[in-house]
């Protein structure tokens, strides 16, 4: 299954447990494949060297550099599809669809309301992780 999440959820999984680090660790066993863009990797980047995350990852005993290197061999790279328009309230949302649909992934996994509120976008579901979760634990999921 080929799904994209945003950045949000991403940061949560590197980070911490619950359900955005299961989608992370899915990936890691080959049940699932994170689809990525340059332009979400630049944004994780520019997130995790933010002031607020040098505890957490000092506890973690990583850098932001390790961890994001780390995340951009975990993932697929693609180019995103142009959009025909903008789409997302908050413009930067709108990479994380164009990454999606050149791919057709099946699912955008997020927390950012701006991005829930959409539902889906171009047949693709927009999700939360536990939502995505609950979707690869479903035995029609198999």
């Amino acid at each position: 299954m080929l799904v994209v999440l945003d950045t949000n959820t991403a940061v949560s999984g590197l980070l911490w447990g619950g359900p955005p680090r299961e989608i992370i660790d899915a990936a890691t066993a080959d049940e699932i494949e994170i689809i990525c863009a340059d332009v979400l990797l630049d944004e994780l980047r520019d997130v995790l060297s933010r002031p607020k995350f040098a505890e957490r990852l000092w506890l973690r005993g990583v850098t932001a550099s390790e961890l994001l290197d780390g995340y951009r061999r975990l993932v697929r790279i693609v180019i995103p599809a142009q959009l025909p328009a903008p789409v997302a309230r908050d413009p930067d949302d709108d990479a994380v669809l164009a990454c999606a649909l050149a791919v057709q992934a099946k699912a955008i996994v997020s927390g950012d309301d701006d991005l829930l509120s959409l539902g889906s976008y171009a047949g693709i579901p927009i999700l939360t992780a536990p939502a995505l979760l609950s979707r690869l634990r479903s035995p029609s999921a198999r």
